[in-house]
């Protein structure tokens, strides 16, 4: 359905792009030269201090080393040092360099844009990325497609985040919920362009397959990282299937994306509901508005903000169609108003059983309801009707940044609902009530 690029900037891991000399005398110079306020350094000694305590439960108890090749920073006029005997041109990228074994950041666009774009966070996350690399040169495994180690290496970032946020760094304290949304936020800004094949040379994966990595680290921790093989990752990049599909991104038109995707949803709550209830569906009726001028509701179950919501009263669901769906439109793509819709149609589901919608669990019900609509779409076959297209899991993501981020530190994050939702999207409705 639909596909949108917000971020250009790529994260570029050089693992298995480059080959390896020793180069002893550049590096010892380089790393005295540190540049005032380096957040890389005092990042990558906690990742190294993670890894001292952790190494061993992937490595059946071995003693962790860390890199020796050094770390260093580089900037156009001073670029990275050569990586197996090649020279290296600057990029604003980061990568580890295997044949040398060590990191190297690009300190004069890349970090010092995440870092004041996204927060320091995001810049620790991507140095335990890398680090991430570092770990799979020591341990394997090997043989595995780019796509596959680059989500270890999200995953095992995560586990470092767990980490983080249980207290146990010294480099970063006192996590909030809002420099965490951050993070994720940032991470959609290091996906690879939709319409790309998880096969691609390179390929890292979309903002969902790696926000779900990364969930995964944090959740489950470096054994489950370490076990991620090509056959039991749920990749779901994928490239587009036409050359229409990908001249217009998959985009829908706006009025299309609501018309067509508000039909979908009903149809779906009309199988689904029975399913959970016992009792038919009775079709919910949308009302979109003008700015300033919702319908009538006494208790509104508000969503996006206020601007979109469901009212129990009279049993419809409503929306800001002059300024919230116009602009999800055209800053993410058509399948933000399937998750604003997903949202809506959820609550209502959710209400109309008997169950809450306004409680931190209650919200993330809802929000793995939207996913298990998702599901459906997903998997169901591309010549049964509407169905998604590439980027349209990530411009879901997006929405749920826009709508639900936690600025004032109650209810869910913007990280916790999204991995409500990916639960609903990977796994279908069981997630959800079981």
């Amino acid at each position: 359905m639909a596909t949108k690029r917000l971020f250009t900037t790529a994260l570029v891991a050089a693992i298995g792009l480059l080959g390896g000399c020793s180069i002893v005398d550049v590096r010892e110079e380089r790393q005295q030269a540190r540049p005032s306020g380096d957040v890389v350094t005092p990042a990558l000694n906690d990742v190294e201090r993670f890894w001292a305590a952790n190494f061993g439960t992937v490595a059946e108890g071995a003693e962790f080393v860390p890199v020796r090749g050094g770390k260093f920073p580089y900037t156009q006029n001073d670029p990275p040092p050569p990586c197996g005997g090649q020279p290296s041109e600057y990029q604003p990228n980061a990568f580890y360099c295997p044949p040398d074994d060590f990191i190297a950041w690009d300190a004069q666009q890349l970090i010092p844009e995440l870092q004041e774009t996204y927060g320091e966070l995001l810049v620790g996350f991507v140095m335990a990325h890398e680090y991430g690399h570092a770990i799979q040169a020591r341990i394997g495994p090997e043989n595995q497609p780019t796509v596959v180690m680059e989500q270890q290496a999200d995953c095992y970032a995560g586990a470092w985040l767990a980490d983080v946020l249980a207290g146990k760094s010294s480099a970063f304290k006192d996590v909030t919920p809002a420099q965490l949304d951050d993070t994720v936020a940032g991470m959609l800004s290091l996906r690879d362009q939709p319409g790309t094949s998880a096969l691609a040379e390179g390929a890292h994966g979309n903002a969902f397959d790696r926000i779900r990595a990364l969930q995964d680290g944090v959740d489950e921790g470096v054994t489950t990282c370490a076990g991620y093989r090509v056959n039991n990752l749920p990749v779901t990049e994928v490239p587009f299937r036409t050359r229409e599909e990908a001249a217009t991104g998959g985009n829908l038109s706006y009025d299309d994306a609501v018309s067509l995707l508000a039909d979908d949803a009903q149809k779906y709550w009309q199988k689904t509901y029975p399913r959970l209830t016992g009792q038919a569906w009775a079709d919910l009726a949308i009302q979109p508005f003008r700015a300033g001028e919702p319908p009538d509701c006494a208790q509104p179950d508000a969503s996006a903000e206020g601007a979109a919501f469901y009212c129990p009263d009279g049993d419809f669901v409503a929306f800001d169609s002059t300024r919230l769906g116009p602009a999800l439109h055209q800053r993410i793509g058509d399948f933000a108003i399937g998750m604003l819709l997903g949202d809506l149609f959820a609550r209502a589901a959710q209400t109309r059983r008997s169950q809450p919608t306004g409680t931190e669990q209650g919200q993330l019900t809802v929000d793995c309801l939207a996913g298990s609509w998702t599901n459906d779409l997903l998997l169901r076959d591309p010549k049964s009707g509407l169905t998604l297209s590439p980027g349209d899991l990530d411009e879901a993501v997006q929405a749920l940044l826009a709508f639900g981020r936690n600025t004032e530190g109650s209810g869910p994050t913007a990280f916790d609902r999204i991995g409500a939702y990916r639960e609903g999207t990977l796994k279908g409705l069981s997630a959800c009530t079981d």
